[in-house]
């Protein structure tokens, strides 16, 4: 049907009731969460004539729109004749700060069903009743209110009303949309070699809801490759949303440009790319209360306002537009960009957006995410990527200081940060002398410890103001990060402590990430992982989550052998060998340089490998400029760094960097802007206690434990920093190897096949 607007009941009470102010990093402005438990648990209580879980829906007609409001209803009580309708929610506040009109939402939501459930059956009146159950105590208190048909039927067409001007630029947005898309041509003259084939098998993995691994070489346009196909598959109904995750701020970049050369042909469509909170906060304090933060300060009286007018004007929701519109409306920056994301139809943001427990978006329900296709940039940095967000850490420091501190303010602080501490220090002198300590079962009473911190945390929480004690805030959220992480530990896990002097840490490490990514990602209608560097396929495959019957797409490189010219130096560059290595390694640098001038890029596997050939560097007499990245620099040095690779061939320029880094991914000098990649070692990981802990979990499964820990995410740096060199058909370079391993079969074989034609120097 025409102008047709299908709602959720939920959605439509909160955007027309939402009020008030972003409150605090603790109480966000989802503090009542609907937990399927209490819920069910309350539900249990009803009596056998009781209904829960029941489907409402209704049609309303207003100015020309036709809406479809559907949900599914907590409770329908039957009692001596009277209905109730009953809507439950689930708090971590005190119910003592919870009064009748604590959320307008909840009625609101509550009187949706009212309304849907008396026209079905014809009644004049019913009973609503508001459940608000204490998430920790199970304590609950009720509201109830008596209504009749009309009063109901005004209460919910003044809700569409309110809800019809987004409706109304929704339905104009779309019919834009799906006119520029059918319009849309590829945004260049022709498709490079590889792009068309990557292009059509993105297009049919989306057309049979699946899952494809695309290894396609650097250089071959696979961010437009990915996306035109995503774009039209929009166009054509298959899709209504598409996530482009990456890992870094340069290949985020990348996909605006990308999006910007489709708007410069006609597309019409919202694109919102989220930048971290860190950023964009116009206070630099992170602190979202109305006392510390004016945009914090009534955000929900003005939110609706501001995603009206950002979306009627605009279709690059980027960092700077979203500034603009936030000072303009006076919100923040970061809660408008989560905002625009549930109403955009692109969105760029980072992987935790969806795979990490602690930040996805959690208001992407199941039906939105079955119309929306996950694009999954350079998709081999989510292994690592992976195990970091599903793995966690607690400290026994903080709970020492906090165990100081409350002393004389609150003797329940006290008494369990006491309990943990005692805790941390028995498992220090469980660990001496090895200074580590495995466990083989989840540490029985550490868990009842930290929810018991966790609930005494929140009640004091709530009564401190903001910012009194950052320590407790942020001790309370690792303690929920850890608890839920405990929710998924499993086989693919290990739980280890490690003493260092006075301080010990217990870590809940997960070995295997490729379940939990799985899960993440399999209500999303498709998921398209790619990367220049999916090789082996196999591991990749393995470690992401793959099944046998996932797509697999190997695109050939569109470029000749002789546009690269590879050398392999047989140097040892293994620990024990690196002091004996500097001065053969500086020596290789200025004869390749003296020999061919230009601009090179130099990838060591540590800080200390580079700062030691540096050292020897400097000692001579070359002449040649060089730059070094340093550690934790900031985006304007990055970029300052990057400007100094000038295409104009005045002279050379070397540039020092570290394999991994970020100047070694997504970093794109074209033509005389570089001319020669050098890399030292074979980029594996340091030998450390979690690694060799990687290395025994697979080898435990029948794999090779050692290639799963070291070799192959070793290699991925190596082939990702040799990428750099040739980007387009017209590049040409050197790229010199220097390790003695490259000459090994393991190593051989796991280079590109436009690098096999090599010279041994």
């Amino acid at each position: 049907m025409k102008n047709q607007i299908k709602i959720s009941v939920r959605t439509l009470a909160e955007y027309v009731h939402r009020s008030g102010s972003i409150v605090s990093g603790f109480r966000t402005a989802s503090s009542f969460t609907e937990g399927s438990r209490i819920h069910r648990e309350v539900q249990n209580t009803y009596n056998e004539h009781d209904q829960s879980e029941v489907f409402l829906k209704t049609e309303i007609e207003y100015e020309g729109l036709h809406f479809i409001i559907e949900g599914r209803c907590d409770g329908i009580l039957l009692n001596g004749g009277r209905t109730t309708i009953d809507e439950i929610k689930s708090t971590s506040l005190s119910l003592d700060l919870i009064d009748e009109d604590t959320n307008p939402a909840h009625w609101a939501q509550a009187e949706c069903y009212a309304y849907m459930y008396m026209q079905e059956h014809e009644l004049d009146c019913v009973d609503i009743q508001l459940t608000y159950v204490q998430k920790s105590s199970g304590e609950m208190k009720r509201f109830i209110r008596t209504r009749t048909y009309n009063e109901l039927k005004e209460a919910i067409l003044n809700m569409v009303s309110v809800f019809a001007p987004y409706a109304k630029l929704h339905l104009e947005h779309e019919m834009k949309r799906k006119q520029s898309i059918k319009d849309l041509e590829f945004p260049f003259a022709q498709y490079r070699k590889g792009q068309r084939q990557l292009a059509g098998s993105v297009y049919k993995t989306i057309q049979e809801e699946k899952t494809i691994f695309a290894s396609a070489p650097t250089g071959i346009g696979k961010t437009i490759s990915t996306i035109f196909p995503s774009v039209k598959a929009i166009g054509e109904n298959h899709l209504k949303k598409l996530f482009y995750l990456t890992a870094k701020t340069t290949t985020r970049q990348t996909a605006a440009e990308a999006f910007s050369q489709l708007f410069a042909k006609g597309l019409h469509m919202n694109v919102v790319t989220i930048t971290a909170k860190d950023k964009v906060c116009f206070t630099e304090q992170g602190i979202c209360t109305k006392e510390h933060c004016e945009f914090a300060d009534g955000y929900y009286d003005r939110i609706n306002e501001a995603i009206l007018d950002i979306l009627h004007n605009e279709n690059s929701l980027d960092r700077l537009c979203i500034e603009k519109y936030a000072l303009k409306h006076r919100v923040c920056p970061f809660e408008f960009s989560l905002d625009l994301a549930y109403a955009a139809d692109t969105v760029i943001c980072d992987y935790n957006y969806i795979f990490d427990p602690k930040v996805s978006l959690k208001r992407l329900f199941d039906d939105h995410k079955k119309e929306t296709v996950l694009l999954v940039d350079e998709a081999h940095n989510l292994v690592d990527r992976g195990r970091d967000m599903f793995s966690s850490t607690m400290e026994k420091a903080p709970f020492l200081q906090i165990k100081r501190e409350y002393k004389e303010r609150n003797k329940d602080i006290h008494d369990i940060t006491n309990k943990l501490n005692d805790f941390f220090i028995k498992i220090r002198k469980q660990a001496e002398p090895s200074k580590t300590i495995q466990f083989k079962e989840p540490i029985g009473e550490f868990n009842p410890l930290v929810l018991e911190f966790i609930d005494h945390a929140e009640k004091e929480l709530l009564r401190e103001s903001p910012g009194d004690s950052e320590l407790l805030l942020e001790t309370y959220f690792s303690a929920q990060n850890w608890q839920r992480i405990s929710k998924l530990v499993d086989e693919r896990f290990i739980l280890y402590a490690e003493v260092q002097r006075n301080e010990v840490i217990v870590k809940q490490f997960c070995l295997d990430p490729s379940y939990l990514i799985k899960q993440a990602g399999k209500s999303f209608k498709a998921r398209v992982f790619f990367s220049a560097t999916l090789s082996p396929i196999g591991y990749y495959m393995d470690m992401l989550g793959g099944d046998d019957d996932d797509y697999v797409v190997r695109i050939p490189s569109p470029f000749s052998q002789e546009q690269n010219q590879v050398m392999i130096h047989p140097l040892s560059t293994r620990y024990k060998d690196r002091e004996n290595s500097i001065q053969p390694i500086v020596k290789t640098l200025i004869e390749t340089i003296q020999s061919k001038p230009g601009n090179y890029l130099v990838f060591f596997p540590s800080y200390l490998y580079l700062n030691s050939v540096l050292e020897e560097w400097n000692l001579g007499d070359h002449g040649i400029p060089t730059i070094v990245q340093g550690t934790g620099m900031a985006d304007a040095e990055r970029e300052a760094f990057l400007e100094s690779f000038k295409a104009d061939g005045s002279g050379s320029l070397v540039g020092f960097a570290v394999l991994g880094g970020v100047f070694s991914e997504g970093v794109d000098l074209k033509g005389d802007r570089l001319n020669g990649v050098i890399v030292v070692g074979v980029g594996l990981p340091q030998i450390g206690f979690e690694r060799d802990l990687i290395k025994q979990h697979f080898s435990s499964k029948g794999k090779n434990g050692y290639d799963y820990a070291y070799v192959y995410p070793g290699m991925n740096k190596v082939l990702q920093a040799g990428g750099r060199l040739i980007r387009s058909e017209k590049d040409t370079g050197t790229i010199i190897l220097i390790d003695d391993r490259y000459l090994q079969q393991k190593y051989q074989s796991l280079l590109p096949d436009v690098w096999r034609r090599y010279v041994i120097l």
